[in-house]
């Protein structure tokens, strides 16, 4: 029914940039809050980075002045620009959307597959 695709990972050496891409596609009335998070080995997954469909962001501490998302709603993608990237950045990076299919219902969840970003010292 929706589908959320991640571009743009890779790798990349300490002090470096990426930009991450999620598309999300399908049968979308509305799409809320989009974000993205991170899973490390070991690792819990936790918060990149949200923003509402107004633009109000939000960000995990250890991305703050490093990291900015943003959205194109006309084009349901939302983006994250990675800068003085570091070794402990290195996860797997998921988009996440909160989606209304229906609007007598409320938002879903909805992850993408997850793309690899790896920080080399």
């Amino acid at each position: 029914q929706v589908q959320l695709v991640e571009s743009g990972g890779g790798l990349v050496q300490a002090g470096g940039s990426l930009r991450l891409s999620c598309a999300a596609s399908g049968r979308i009335f509305r799409l809320e809050d989009m974000g993205w998070y991170r899973q490390a080995p070991g690792k819990q997954r936790e918060l990149v980075a949200t923003i509402t469909s107004g633009g109000t962001t939000n960000y995990g501490d250890s991305m703050k002045g490093r990291f900015t998302i943003s959205r194109d709603n006309a084009k349901n993608t939302v983006y994250l620009q990675m800068n003085s990237l570091k070794p402990d950045d290195t996860a797997v990076y998921y988009c996440n959307g909160k989606v209304v299919i229906n609007p007598l219902f409320r938002p879903a969840d909805y992850w993408g597959q997850g793309t690899q970003v790896t920080v080399s010292a």
